[in-house]
């Protein structure tokens, strides 16, 4: 029995390698460059830069509660910001039911999103000409996402510069989509786009996207799996037969190819599932949440509404002349402003009539991790244990995310143990505001995904230039062992069509 597995384990990872060991070359070469490079896009922060600073309005500011009473139908707002774009002072307002922009004046309209326009959006981006504008009616490779076929037709800029840069901007409200120059295509073109496997004709299907990654990876799963049982039985004979070479084969590549898969076969694997990971979601059979409510959003509820709130936005504004935006953000019944300068944020209490900084007590986020489990029907009786304290450092599942939030202070953090079914705990940083929760899940997926794909392990988190050091060693051993998988595949290929063709010639005869 173990024979005729072993001889099926031969069998498999022949074949799958010569199918995939380009895929795998192309997966590990391009991860160098995702390192450093990464799809062009356009982040919020960039986004935000191109406004202009609140104070500049010389208009009179009208009360909240009057805006909040422009709203149809009277409904609910979720998410309320105040922007300024081309001498217009505006409220941007989400609801259930859509999204408003709203002028300061009711009898005020705002600037249409005509060619005149486009092209103030556009020198914002870029002081050079523009050669020619196109209009996109389907995803490119640029903007290769289905979700964006609402802001359909895009306008496509191409400026006349040595960059070769290029903007993409919506139809319906002159929003940046893609902005991109000719170098950071180059690299997308190495990197991201075979890595994530991101074509337009795949990429614009987000379910078949997913589903050719899971499929491609898994393959790949049960070949190098298959390829480490192949190692381990001629290890096993090797050892048995007392040769007293290291490897057994005299061919170079067979040589090589086995050397490289005894010390990063494993490495191999772990990278082909946690990119697998990546996409696919942990399984119920697995773990299945227990909580029937999303914690954070329990955290973000009964906000005040945004007239009930002690301070007055105007007072924002003076207070912080080079504000870009103001956001109108809560902690459960807390209210607080979030200020953007284009730099960093700051977080302001809603409490008081006077401008000061955000402190959420312990006793208001114990109170707020209580109403997550008070208002999830778990049917439990007894109130759930919970365990506070103080963290003053970094750990694994709450780690250094200076890239992401740059400027915004990380340490001390509340950190929450609560003894649920989820083994849940709750980051929730006082001066912020900002929450990250924990569970089963998320550390399913941490572990494989973010540990064994991106080597977010203890002990790298910290050191930046160590991480990087072990990621090159193991990617240049990973695209070792797939090149000598590419030179065998080509070899057996050639067999394969000398033998088709002999027999061709044989039957000829």
């Amino acid at each position: 029995m173990m024979n005729v597995i072993t001889q099926l384990m031969y069998s498999i990872h022949r074949i799958l390698g010569t199918l995939l060991c380009i895929l795998f070359l192309m997966w590990f070469l391009s991860a160098f460059v995702m390192m450093y490079h990464r799809f062009p896009r356009v982040n919020a922060k960039e986004k935000l830069q191109k406004q202009e600073v609140l104070s500049a309005s010389g208009d009179s500011l009208p009360d909240i509660a009057a805006v909040i009473a422009r709203l149809p139908h009277k409904e609910q707002v979720r998410k309320l910001t105040l922007n300024r774009k081309f001498g217009q002072t505006f409220f941007h307002v989400r609801t259930g039911k859509g999204e408003y922009n709203l002028p300061l004046n009711p009898s005020d309209s705002l600037l249409p999103t005509d060619s005149k326009y486009i092209h103030r959006i556009a020198a914002l981006w870029c002081p050079a000409p523009i050669v020619h504008i196109d209009t996109v009616n389907s995803p490119d490779q640029w903007i290769p996402f289905g979700e964006l076929k609402k802001e359909m037709p895009i306008y496509k800029i191409y400026f006349a510069d040595d960059a070769g840069t290029q903007l993409y901007l919506s139809s319906r409200n002159g929003e940046a989509l893609q902005f991109s120059n000719r170098n950071e295509r180059f690299w997308a073109w190495l990197g991201a786009i075979p890595h994530w496997v991101y074509f337009t004709w795949l990429r614009q299907d987000t379910a078949l996207w997913n589903k050719t990654v899971i499929w491609l990876s898994g393959m790949g799963c049960v070949m190098v799996i298959a390829g480490i049982w192949v190692t381990i039985d001629v290890w096993r004979k090797t050892r048995r037969n007392r040769y007293h070479r290291f490897s057994p084969y005299r061919k170079k590549w067979y040589h090589w190819h086995y050397l490289t898969g005894i010390f990063f076969g494993i490495f191999v694997l772990t990278f082909t599932f946690s990119g697998m990971m990546s996409v696919a979601d942990i399984p119920e059979w697995i773990h299945k949440p227990a909580l029937k409510t999303n914690p954070i959003r329990t955290l973000h509820a009964h906000a005040p509404r945004p007239e009930h709130y002690t301070l007055d936005y105007r007072r924002i504004i003076a207070a912080y002349p080079q504000a870009l935006q103001i956001e109108w953000s809560n902690f459960r019944e807390h209210p607080y402003y979030t200020v953007k300068d284009g730099k960093t944020e700051f977080y302001i209490d809603a409490t008081d009539s006077l401008p000061r900084p955000l402190h959420l007590s312990e006793d208001e986020i114990r109170r707020g991790i209580e109403s997550i489990y008070a208002s999830d029907s778990t049917g439990a009786n007894a109130p759930i244990p919970i365990r506070m304290s103080l963290l003053g450092h970094f750990e694994t599942y709450y780690r250094d995310m200076s890239n992401m939030y740059r400027e915004r202070p990380q340490l001390p953090v509340w950190k929450t143990v609560v003894e649920d079914a989820d083994r849940s705990i709750y980051y929730i940083h006082p001066e912020t505001g900002i929450i990250r929760h924990v569970d089963t899940s998320s550390r399913w997926k941490y572990w494989s995904y973010t540990a064994l794909h991106r080597m977010r392990l203890p002990g790298l988190n910290s050191n930046a230039a160590l991480r990087k050091t072990v990621l090159w060693i193991l990617l240049l051993g990973g695209s070792a062992v797939s090149v000598t998988g590419v030179a065998l595949s080509i070899n057996y290929l050639r067999r394969k069509c000398r033998r088709k063709r002999k027999s061709e010639r044989y039957i000829q005869r």
